[in-house]
């Protein structure tokens, strides 16, 4: 009698879905994002960084929240002060038809 290995006889459990939340008997799974500006190390959001801050403005204008872009508390608030900022100094838009 041939021995079955594990692979051919259970479907492997450990395997991460592709999407952020994925459904399994009715509840709703969310795997955590991870900040990417702590990951590059950021200390410090720069107002005049424009192609940073449009990553993180939705494409009617709006400041998009963390449960969307992934970031920190602390890096959320630098993004969202230095969008504001950029705005008062028009390079960026407040609104976007």
């Amino acid at each position: 009698m041939e021995k079955q290995t594990n692979a051919t006889t259970k479907p492997e459990l450990n395997k991460k879905p592709s999407q952020a939340s994925f459904k399994r008997g009715g509840k709703k799974f969310l795997h955590k994002k991870v900040c990417n500006l702590c990951l590059q190390g950021v200390i410090h959001v720069d107002y005049k960084n424009v192609e940073l801050l449009t990553r993180y403005i939705a494409p009617n204008g709006k400041i998009l929240p963390r449960r969307i872009t992934g970031l920190c508390a602390k890096h959320q608030r630098m993004i969202a002060n230095a969008i504001k900022r950029a705005r008062i100094v028009a390079l960026l838009p407040f609104v976007k038809e």
